[in-house]
């Protein structure tokens, strides 16, 4: 198998977004693309968001009146940037990234890389012995795209379904500089992400635990030995997690 015929697809949240640990991924191995729809503040599953002006909830991909997808983050009432937040989410990015293949922008992946969760709220992970229950997606009662076990289990199963023979992986998030959001993504990590990849037979990546990446030599809110400000990587961190991540992807396709 040679990596140099092979692409390379990606979904994240602001960690993975643009040329990061994935670009590095990508450079390392070889691929032949490298077709990344990761977008800055997102989480796995959909949301609503209420304000006294209404409420607006995620809509899909290809909905008539699409608002499109925000990375923004600061408090606002504005329901059009609001919806474009709700719209933020892997369900989303999945769906769009399944329209660029249909029309052409991007090749069929060899490859998928998840890396999602760091935002993810902890009152969202969901039942993960529920989210596996039933074989199919459509008309299955037990799939909450409103939680994290649910749209991790949709976003899975829907690239491997549309493309059975990529191979799939599911990085964790990383380590921080606060201990009480590193104590959440633990929780996280032992009772979704394990149990998800576990139950649909993928590929689970622990940059968590295995990166070199670690909360002692990290500031809160600050700038550390590799992350900026306690939460993104620099450059040397992008290239921390993009080593420790082609190793592990190499090594488990080869």
């Amino acid at each position: 198998m040679e990596t140099k015929t092979m692409n390379f697809g990606v979904d994240g949240d602001s960690i993975t977004a643009g040329n990061q640990w994935s670009w590095h991924v990508f450079q390392k191995l070889g691929f032949a693309s490298h077709h990344n729809v990761a977008v800055g503040s997102a989480v796995w599953y959909k949301r609503t968001f209420t304000t006294a002006a209404g409420s607006v909830t995620t809509q899909d991909y290809d909905a008539a009146d699409f608002a499109g997808i925000s990375d923004g983050w600061l408090d606002t009432d504005d329901l059009c940037e609001l919806q474009k937040r709700a719209n933020n989410c892997a369900v989303v990015h999945i769906q769009h990234f399944l329209a660029d293949v249909k029309n052409g922008v991007a090749p069929k992946p060899d490859v998928f890389a998840f890396a999602m969760g760091t935002n993810d709220e902890a009152d969202k992970l969901g039942d993960p012995v529920k989210a596996l229950t039933g074989k199919e997606l459509d008309g299955n009662g037990n799939i909450d795209l409103f939680t994290e076990a649910g749209a991790m289990r949709w976003c899975i199963q829907t690239i491997a379904a549309n493309f059975p023979e990529a191979r799939i992986f599911v990085l964790t998030p990383l380590q921080t500089g606060d201990p009480d959001h590193n104590a959440k993504i633990e929780r996280q990590i032992s009772e979704i992400f394990t149990k998800i990849t576990g139950g649909m037979s993928v590929q689970l990546v622990d940059c968590f635990h295995n990166s070199g990446i670690c909360e002692k030599f990290e500031v809160k809110g600050g700038e550390g030995r590799y992350l900026k400000d306690g939460l993104h990587p620099k450059e040397i961190g992008q290239a921390l997690e993009g080593a420790y991540a082609a190793m592990e992807i190499g090594n488990r396709l080869f």
